[in-house]
């Protein structure tokens, strides 16, 4: 078992709120996005999207756009340059099983919004005039977007997706333990499709260089997916070419995979020998990944006090017909509550749409709305509680996987400082029973849950003789304060100020790292970080114990103490050297290291890990308008140890906000006759904006854990996760409504 975080020197920075050291370059524009690195060369491309949602080409003209001055090129599936023809090739890091889609492969239309040509020109305007004049003539069937309508057709996948486990095997009767429990609750919920929408649309600059490598900025959580995606497709050797991204607009997901725009930028670079911008239009941000509908049961059978005696969750998701495209959603029920007879269900049909993606908490968001939904239904049936019912089914263990106890879980915790934060014992149980003038007021809680990962990763760590320290690796920061977490450890690891430390990511010229994503980054780059610098610590203490008359002589490197920018004896501060004079004295320039870090298979074979959460929140309902305010929200959060509490906490700001998105306002509107989302732009797809936003307050709890050296679990997704249920259950106290297709939209509540 790997120990706690404890640096060589001692915690100064790492446990306190720093502001983000990328923060100025953000707010002064100085960053720069995927779609802003210039060139002397460069060219603009811009997608044409198909107007149908299945069907064929029967033909394409692009005379008129080909003839417009300042066109360089249109590339369509007929003369689309030859790339690599194999599915393998085509397989991102996180793609799910089946035959990836291509952009200009052929004709055929398999979802509304596929891109079907891309026009080249030798400015931006002239692109998007000349894409306006291709003429598409199409053959058009009948789409098929209604998961409803294929239910019946709905399948177990044959090829799991790597990293999302599979329902486990049912244990117990959970049909025959729910026909006879004396307390039965039974709901079909569901949750609309939203699509990601961050402020940065996707974007690909292709950069040809001089010795005709290619550098490309590519809008993508993980430089890494999209340099071995275009190295595969393109038939290029790795140190072809250099993928960066140093920044990120946001991503919630939709930046995991490689998008269409950075296969059709490159092809038009290799193909004209130049530069080449993609930018999707927002629109277009419409034409891919989203987190796909599901249509979930839940069926809950308990004793008179409460006591879980059935449980059944099953849940049908939508995928394309090109991809089995896999969340984690029924899995959650059995590792939140301890129940005997549990039976989870998943399964997926073939949707004539784009391939869904992860999208923040995936599977997670989805699921836990269902069921802390239909446990709160329980609190009601047995007149209790809704905190004390989910106490009293509270698990230790992971059912899920074979009953391993958790290695920390502090979720009781969480219930006992929201509850006192929130005011909850002020709450009247009865519905419709609190007020203040015309509007009714309900408060609802939930549980939320993540599992907390670590994956494989590398780092280096760079001391030169200036008394300045370079880190980094490939990860990206995607807007979580990567760049400042890391900072601070480096800093703590060699004893250093903040100011001397530099940090380095997005770019597959550093050690490689995983996609950003899943909350793994802080465990995974974080610990490759620290034992980078910790490598350099101890070669430069070897040089230090070997200089003449050194003060460090016959002294252990379990000894050694790293503060200010020295090396001392621990508990004997007056045999130090500084850290320069030890480089200077030995003639070298630099000390430098490359560390792995991985997760720890000794933990992983006894414990399961989690991040866990409780979500407490006020709604006010106008009863003559059903309007609903979200007016408080205290969101109690145990996640090991806070490397920052200023970024942890604007994380779970930032997935809270989500949340209430997902509750009250965001819907991907489907017109099943046409295939096509139908309110595709930020007018018409209602994200939350400062208006709706009230007080949010964010509860760290103390928790110990040692599933990674750092002692940290990720915090992306939590924030998110039981939010949307907290709100239904909160509406439903105050309206007496219960809503269980969400958003919860006036209509549903008049």
């Amino acid at each position: 078992m790997t120990q706690t975080f404890s640096s060589t020197g001692h915690d100064t920075f790492v446990g306190s709120p720093r502001s983000r050291i990328d923060g100025p370059a953000k707010v002064t524009g100085l960053a720069k996005y995927a779609g802003e690195f210039a060139a002397p060369d460069l060219a603009y491309g811009t997608v044409v999207s198909s107007a149908i949602a299945k069907g064929r080409i029967a033909a394409i003209d692009s005379a008129e756009a080909e003839a417009v001055p300042g066109v360089l090129k249109v590339i369509t599936h007929e003369n689309r340059p030859r790339t690599a023809w194999r599915d393998k090739n085509f397989q991102d890091a996180v793609a799910p099983p089946g035959s990836p889609f291509r952009a200009l492969y052929d004709d055929l239309i398999v979802y509304s919004g596929q891109p079907v040509a891309l026009v080249v020109a030798e400015d931006f305007e002239t692109a998007r005039y000349a894409a306006s004049l291709i003429q598409v003539r199409y053959e058009a069937q009948e789409p098929t977007t209604d998961l409803r309508a294929v239910r019946g057709e709905a399948y177990d996948p044959p090829g799991k997706r790597e990293g999302i486990k599979p329902p486990p095997e049912p244990w117990g009767d959970a049909d025959q333990a729910f026909g006879s429990a004396p307390i039965r609750v039974q709901g079909a919920y569901t949750l609309a499709n939203e699509h990601h929408n961050p402020m940065e649309p996707h974007a690909t600059t292709v950069v040809v260089e001089k010795d005709g490598t290619y550098t490309v900025y590519d809008k993508i959580q993980g430089v890494s997916n999209s340099h071995q995606y275009l190295a595969n497709v393109f038939g290029l050797k790795p140190d072809q070419v250099r993928v960066l991204n140093p920044y990120l607009g946001g991503g919630f997901g939709s930046g995991l995979r490689p998008q269409y725009q950075a296969f059709l930028a490159m092809l038009a670079a290799q193909e004209l020998k130049r530069s080449v911008r993609v930018t999707l239009t927002r629109d277009q941000m419409w034409s891919f990944t989203y987190r796909g509908e599901a249509l979930q049961t839940v069926s809950l059978g308990a004793e008179a006090d409460g006591t879980l005696t059935a449980l059944r969750h099953d849940a049908v998701q939508g995928t394309s017909h090109y991809e089995d495209y896999q969340e984690v959603i029924v899995n959650w029920s059995g590792v939140l509550y301890r129940c005997d007879n549990v039976a989870l269900t998943y399964r997926i049909a073939k949707l004539d749409t784009a391939t869904p993606g992860d999208m923040r908490a995936p599977g997670a968001v989805t699921g836990v709305f269902a069921i802390e939904t239909a446990m709160d239904e329980l609190a009601y049936a047995t007149g209790m509680d809704p905190i004390a019912l989910r106490l009293k089914n509270y698990a230790d263990s992971d059912a899920t996987a074979e009953g391993k106890p958790f290695g920390s879980k502090e979720l009781k915790a969480c219930f006992t400082q929201g509850a006192e934060r929130f005011g909850w014992s002020k709450r009247s149980l009865e519905p419709r029973s609190m007020r203040e003038g015309r509007e009714l007021v309900g408060w609802g809680v939930a549980t939320g849950v993540w599992e907390s990962m670590m994956m494989q990763s590398s780092a280096i760590a760079t001391l030169t003789a200036d008394g300045r320290l370079v880190v980094g690796n490939s990860t990206g920061d995607i807007g979580t304060g990567t760049y400042t977490i890391l900072t601070q450890i480096a800093a703590d690891t060699l004893g250093l100020p903040m100011e001397s430390v530099t940090t380095k990511l997005g770019d597959t010229r550093l050690p490689e790292a995983p996609v950003a994503g899943g909350s793994w980054t802080a465990a995974s780059s974080g610990t490759a970080v620290m034992k980078a610098c910790r490598n350099v610590g101890e070669q430069l203490f070897k040089l230090a114990r070997g200089l003449e008359n050194s003060p460090l002589a016959n002294v252990d490197v379990d000894r050694a103490f790293f503060a200010d920018g020295r090396i001392s004896v621990a508990g004997d501060p007056s045999r130090s050297v500084s850290m320069v004079e030890v480089m200077r004295a030995a003639g070298v320039d630099k000390v430098e290291a490359v560390e792995q870090a991985g997760p720890d298979k000794d933990f992983n074979k006894t414990y399961q890990a989690y991040t866990h959460g409780a979500i407490f929140v006020e709604v006010k309902v106008d009863e003559e308008l059903g309007q609903v305010r979200l007016t408080r929200v205290v969101s109690a959060i145990a996640a090991g140890k806070i490397l920052n509490p200023k970024t942890a906490r604007s994380q779970i700001l930032g997935g809270v906000v989500m949340g209430i998105g997902s509750a009250l306002e965001e819907e991907s509107m489907l017109d099943h006759r046409f295939g096509r989302f139908m309110n595709h732009n930020l007018g018409e797809y209602h994200v939350p904006v400062h208006a709706d936003i009230y007080d949010i307050d964010v509860i760290f709890v103390d928790e110990e854990d040692k599933a990674n050296p750092l002692g940290v679990k990720g915090l992306g997704e939590i924030g998110i996760v039981g939010t949307a249920a907290a709100i239904t259950n909160a509406v439903f106290h105050a309206t007496g409504k219960r809503v269980r297709d969400l958003p919860i939209t006036i209509d549903k509540l008049l």
